[in-house]
């Protein structure tokens, strides 16, 4: 009896062993499958951060230019508004001298009155409106529209 009772005790014990040899090799194929998933992301993480990286040097790039070309625009309209002042003070001359009005002719004058009549800078934006540069998108591209706050883009990486 004690015989049969081992026997039994060991088909058990013996079932146990594979039961838990199954658990184990079931364990194993979970942890390589969980290795292959890790190094996945580890590779496709570095893909990222190097995407960013190279978006970081456009943005960079993108936002010098954007100063370069702002302060080109200024320079032009300090130059285009220091070459409306002279020009209204040669019309002034022109409209204020005796001799000037008898060198132009009458139709010359009317120009000169009509332009001496409005503000210069007016009259001069209708020519402006007709000329090669177009634009019709400055409140998009507004230079005051444009926020140089450069925060959001400070991430704290650990």
């Amino acid at each position: 009896e004690e015989g049969l009772q081992l026997l039994e005790l060991a088909s058990s014990v013996e079932e146990d062993c594979i039961q838990i040899a199954r658990c184990f090799e079931a364990t194993r194929q979970r942890c390589c499958r969980l290795e292959r998933d890790g190094q996945r992301a580890r590779e496709q993480l570095a893909r990222l951060e190097s995407e960013r990286a190279a978006l970081e040097v456009k943005l960079k790039h993108a936002r010098n230019q954007v100063e370069v070309e702002m302060k080109k625009r200024h320079r032009a309209e300090a130059e285009l508004e220091k070459q409306e002042r002279k020009l209204q003070l040669v019309l002034e001359l022109l409209m204020e001298e005796p001799w000037g009005n008898e060198a132009l002719s009458r139709e010359q004058c009317s120009v000169l009155n009509a332009l001496a009549g409005r503000r210069l800078g007016a009259a001069l934006a209708l020519i402006r409106r007709s000329s090669v540069v177009d634009e019709s998108c400055q409140s998009l591209l507004s230079h005051l529209d444009i926020s140089y706050d450069r925060t959001e883009d400070d991430v704290v990486r650990s």
